[in-house]
């Protein structure tokens, strides 16, 4: 057979584009706090970010709040044999989006970021409308 399908590639993909947006955060983050705080106890809660840590920060707390419901999207597409082109091109949609997003975000684009947002919405929303085709 041809190995796994495509939508759970483009899985495995966006868990890559948030596994480099946490990277990311942390980096800018600690560059702001410094690593005596991160490198300690963490007892006391963090110093504060500001500017493009803090808003890497909210992008990939903003791909967190979407990311188990494009998982549990695909999958349940996948065990319900519902794969197909409105899948494919949806997971591909959320997906790109959402590797795009935080440069948008980190870049204070307003109107850009917000619409790349929705893009990925759309996206996910056409994975979720193949469950009941």
């Amino acid at each position: 057979m041809g190995g796994p399908a495509v939508e759970l590639k483009l899985l495995g993909l966006a868990v890559i584009v948030g596994l480099v947006q946490l990277v990311w955060a942390a980096i800018a983050a600690r560059r702001q706090q410094g690593l005596k705080w991160a490198g300690g106890p963490r007892d006391e809660p963090p110093p504060p970010i500001s500017g493009v840590a803090a808003r890497l920060d909210r992008a990939f707390h903003n791909f967190m709040e979407t990311f188990p419901l494009f998982v549990a999207a695909v999958v349940a597409a996948y065990l319900a044999a519902k794969l197909g082109p409105l899948t494919h091109w949806g997971a591909a949609l959320y997906v790109g989006a959402r590797a795009i997003y935080p440069a948008a975000y980190a870049a204070g684009i307003r109107y850009l970021r917000t619409l790349i947002w929705a893009v990925s919405m759309v996206g996910l929303g056409m994975v979720v409308t193949a469950l009941f085709r």
